[in-house]
């Protein structure tokens, strides 16, 4: 009886999992279909699911009208530049957190929490005015630093937390043998958290290249990442969502295989230290 009922929680848990995995899925499933469509077949009435003429003329037009080669180079050097220069600043901040707390150590950590709380709209007339005022805006540079800042809070607390389950003891023992705060960071702590190290690279470069708000409003044809590349179709006379179906497939693309290949490293390191 136990076991029977052990089966149908297991067959219900699996249901509902598979369920929300077809739920959150379907939208891009939908847009990677729909961008094989002709613009009337996009917007007809009932949707047509798999029962219309498969078309590629959206994707070459796409290509030929824009340089996605450009738009995509500027997403990777944002999404990684951001990302290495923001744990060049987290793992120490996240270390001397963890490893050399003070009373403050936790209020400042929730205040870096908080600043994900402000609406971005609401420094964006400053951030503008600073960033025309040192000649940052439509740079790439410009891009760096403000996704840099905006996800740094991020990247401080998951560090914090991974660093807080590496036993205080090892570090205790390298520091009386003579190791440095140097050899100690790159010898003996980042290797025994590299886990949380790559998923949290991982996840921030994942933040930045979805990034939006902030690349559309600083950013103009030069340096646009593909989500520039996305609202450039766009047009006055409305939307074409065949169009815009291809460009978004183009620019989602690459970042899915990337999650797709490293999804096991990224849950490892985000389950780090979850069981005690």
């Amino acid at each position: 009886m136990a076991r029977a009922q052990s089966n149908r929680r297991m067959w219900i848990v699996t249901l509902v999992a598979w369920s929300l995995a077809l739920l959150i899925f379907f939208p891009i499933l939908w847009t990677f279909l729909t961008s094989f469509k002709t613009e009337a077949d996009a917007v007809s009435i009932p949707p047509q699911f798999l029962f219309f003429d498969w078309t590629t003329e959206n994707y070459v037009e796409v290509w030929e009208r824009t340089d996605y080669l450009r738009h995509f180079s500027n997403s990777v050097i944002i999404s990684l530049g951001s990302s290495l220069i923001g744990l060049l600043i987290a793992i120490p901040a996240a270390w001397a957190m963890a490893f050399t707390p003070t009373p403050r150590t936790r209020g400042v950590l929730m205040w870096m929490l908080s600043t994900k709380m402000l609406p971005a709209v609401g420094v964006l007339v400053p951030i503008y005015l600073l960033f025309k005022r040192f000649g940052l805006l439509d740079t790439r540079t410009g891009l760096v630093i403000v996704l840099l800042l905006s996800n740094l809070p991020i990247m401080v607390w998951m560090l914090f937390t991974y660093f807080k389950e590496i036993p205080r003891d090892i570090l205790e023992a390298a520091r009386m043998d003579g190791a440095t705060t140097r050899n100690e960071l790159l010898y003996i702590l980042a290797p025994m958290a590299l886990p949380g190290i790559a998923s949290t690279l991982l996840l921030n470069v994942i933040l930045a290249w979805n990034e939006s708000f902030w690349t559309l409003n600083l950013t103009a044809a030069s340096t646009g990442p593909l989500t520039a590349f996305i609202a450039s179709f766009s047009a006055p006379e409305g939307l074409f969502y065949a169009k815009l179906s291809a460009a978004s497939t183009l620019a989602i693309a690459p970042i899915v295989v990337l999650g797709w290949l490293s999804q096991k490293q990224l849950v490892r390191g985000l389950t780090f230290g979850a069981v005690k």
